[in-house]
């Protein structure tokens, strides 16, 4: 209750404070905040994998670890090309249908040298059907890579 004096007397009136916009306010500021944080933890993260990196070792630079070793698989109509690292390895047809024989071969002495390596990317090119990835499939699995990976846009 309020004290209100109009010069005749003094009198008390009923008088409520109204303070919807108050929380009107509040609420508009509390959200901002709430986003102004988030946006705030994002660019830290971001800031902190690229300033705290761990120091790369000498066997590092010599020998990628089979983790970041990329090795991808490209189907083509003339035959596998296989990509690890920076060595390609072009198998032809053999008897007109694709040497998967060979190409196990190549997988398998692979893995000997990253025994850990156990995904593959596999690369279609798009005027083949789908047997023939089925086949590379089958060869990346049998040679002890069974995790596969199908990339799209074709080779």
């Amino acid at each position: 209750m309020a004290h209100m004096d109009d010069g005749r007397g003094s009198r008390s009136a009923n008088v409520e404070v109204n303070i919807v916009p108050v929380i009107d306010l509040m609420s508009v500021l509390i959200v901002f905040l709430l986003i102004t944080a988030v946006w705030n933890q994002i660019s830290m993260i971001q800031l902190g994998t690229t300033v705290y990196g761990k120091k790369s070792s000498q066997e590092d630079i010599i020998k990628p670890k089979a983790l970041e070793l990329p090795l991808r698989l490209d189907i083509l109509a003339t035959g596998y090309v296989l990509n690890v690292a920076q060595n390609i390895i072009n198998i032809g047809m053999y008897q007109n249908d694709f040497d998967t024989d060979r190409l196990i071969l190549e997988l398998k002495k692979i893995k000997i040298d990253y025994p850990e390596k156990s995904d593959i990317i596999i690369q279609i090119s798009d005027d083949l059907n789908y047997g023939a990835m089925i086949k590379g499939m089958d060869a990346a699995i049998s040679a002890d890579f069974p995790d596969v990976s199908v990339a799209s846009g074709g080779s």
